[in-house]
């Protein structure tokens, strides 16, 4: 990890000697595998603990970047998510730890432009048709019950959240559904803030020993069309905060907004919402690793999918992509029709 080492040498928020520590941990963490079994059951603060670093390097330099893509705090978190997810996001190139951020709405991402890929290979997309049932005919064909009707499929991928899938699954597709149960699952809170000017002017920023986490500049995204700015603070692991009255997290939040940019205090909230994921993610606590099923199912024509699965990542939109891989890849196989480019062959 030479190529970070400027970086990390003019860090502010640590000692010359955090510095030195933390670098010495990456280089430690550099040489972990991820997909090593035994690091699924130690958390990430032992290990930390363990190479040197203190309480305060982990607030300011691991957690920072952990929490994030984790959504959880280092002793919540397994040690071989955590490895990856800095081995691959920080460790292996010079350009992994470049940031890129959505300057358009997630949904035109994933939904507007998938689904005109998918309407032009003429994919019928059937919205708001709830799964209720899902039953294997003798002759092994599908049937998907829904709140409207029956689907019929040869094939079936469910991507479904876990319990949701643990729901839905049949009997004997799993040898041990009940392990779908153990995944537990971490909140995701939102804060959103519209000022009557501009009070950022940065795309996005992170914050330290305060309770904001990272702000995103979404003015341009949502559309606001009048001069103000609209902002959103995006808060992982929120266990703490996500049944808190919307009164209460203004409150709290507003005063640490003003703290953190100078300009918002003479500014007029004009909009200030809240929203909630409850169940946003599941949680990359340790021993998760050995509960999370791959695409295959002991039931001939069912995948799973969701980031959930064991793909190695965390939860991630990453892990929900390579999961779609990996079921796409699995039935394609299995009819015999594998070629090099699964997700293609799929569409």
């Amino acid at each position: 990890p030479l190529h970070l080492a400027a970086s990390l040498a003019r860090y502010p928020h640590l000692t010359p000697a955090e510095r030195a520590g933390a670098g010495r941990a990456a280089l430690a963490l550099g040489r972990l595998d991820p997909a090593d079994p035994a690091l699924d059951g130690i958390d990430f603060a032992t290990w930390l603990g363990r190479h040197g670093q203190s309480p305060r390097t982990v607030e300011a330099l691991w957690d920072l970047i952990g929490v994030a893509t984790l959504n959880a705090t280092a002793d919540r978190s397994s040690l071989g998510l955590a490895a990856m997810v800095f081995k691959t996001g920080l460790l292996s190139g010079n350009g992994s730890a470049d940031i890129g951020w959505a300057r358009v709405p997630l949904g035109h991402l994933h939904d507007t432009l998938a689904r005109a890929s998918l309407d032009a290979a003429g994919v019928r997309t059937e919205l708001r048709a709830r799964a209720t049932s899902l039953t294997r005919a003798a002759d092994g064909a599908w049937q998907v019950a829904t709140e409207d009707g029956i689907l019929d499929a040869d094939t079936v991928v469910l991507a479904v959240p876990q319990r949701e899938a643990h729901a839905l699954l049949p009997p004997g597709a799993l040898a041990d559904p009940d392990r779908l149960l153990d995944i537990d699952t971490a909140p995701i809170l939102n804060v959103h803030v519209v000022y009557d000017r501009k009070v950022l002017r940065r795309p996005f920023f992170a914050a330290l020993g305060t309770p904001v986490q990272w702000v995103f500049d979404r003015t341009d995204s949502s559309g606001l069309p009048d001069g103000g700015q609209y902002l959103a603070v995006s808060q992982s692991a929120a266990q703490d905060d996500i049944d808190e009255p919307v009164s209460v997290l203004r409150a709290k939040y507003l005063p640490e907004l003003e703290r953190l940019l100078p300009a918002a205090r003479g500014a007029k909230v004009r909009d200030f919402f809240v929203t909630r994921e409850r169940t946003a993610t599941f949680a990359p606590a340790p021993g998760v690793g050995r509960l999370r099923p791959g695409a295959r199912t002991d039931t001939p024509g069912l995948y799973l999918a969701g980031a959930w699965t064991a793909t190695g990542w965390p939860a991630t939109m990453e892990s929900a992509v390579r999961s779609g891989w990996d079921a796409a890849h699995a039935a394609l196989t299995a009819l015999g029709r594998h070629r090099a480019h699964p997700l293609t062959e799929a569409a």
